[in-house]
């Protein structure tokens, strides 16, 4: 993996996910899921930040109307009646966590799905920094995971869905995604995998 050309791709990593009060914590069933999910990939990003890897965070801002999902069903029609990720909320801001990181962290803006590349100008800041590996973290791991990780395969990335860095709704779901879904057109690997891929080789 050569970080000079990899991107590792934050989606979801806002309050309405990830704070404790956040308004759709809870469709992750598993308890401390969404707690390890967060502590992994902090302890990712540190390392990733000390290489040349690009870090962009695609987070999910709605308008008061919610008019992008006027006919939204399933977890979209959630967001819409629950009011999450409405802009100017604080449920839509950034996590202080990867707040911490100041401008190592770049944004690109727009997402209103699942799939972070509609919407947003992400194709062209990759290919803008010729970024060919996209490494994906965030949530939900069968949602916007899963289909901003098959835009990426389909516009010719390779793509590597980081195991312990996304969350699903429930444990099945988790293991039957990394298992039997993300391998059809991903590697699946953890951020411990990751981190020794990018530690600098020893000299004996």
């Amino acid at each position: 993996m050569d970080p000079k050309t990899t991107a590792m791709i934050l989606v979801g990593y806002q309050n309405d996910y990830f704070a404790a009060n956040g308004i759709l914590r809870g469709v992750v069933e598993e308890a401390n899921r969404v707690d390890r999910t967060l502590s992994n990939t902090i302890e990712l990003l540190k390392c990733a930040a000390e290489t040349e890897m690009a870090l962009i965070s695609t987070p999910i801002i709605l308008t008061s109307d919610y008019r992008a999902m006027a006919e939204s069903e399933g977890i979209l029609g959630t967001i819409k009646e629950s009011g999450a990720f409405r802009a100017g909320s604080s449920g839509a801001d950034t996590i202080p966590e990867l707040l911490a990181f100041g401008e190592r962290i770049d944004y690109v803006n727009g997402k209103q799905g699942f799939n972070a590349f509609s919407n947003t100008e992400l194709d062209r800041v990759l290919r803008a920094r010729n970024i060919h590996h996209l490494l994906l973290a965030g949530m939900i791991t069968s949602l916007c995971i899963d289909s901003t990780g098959r835009a990426a395969y389909e516009r010719g990335y390779k793509v590597t869905i980081i195991s312990d860095c996304v969350s699903a709704r429930t444990p099945g779901e988790q293991d039957f995604y990394c298992q039997n879904i993300f391998p059809l057109y991903s590697d699946v690997l953890d951020s411990k995998q990751l981190i020794a891929k990018l530690a600098p080789p020893t000299v004996s």
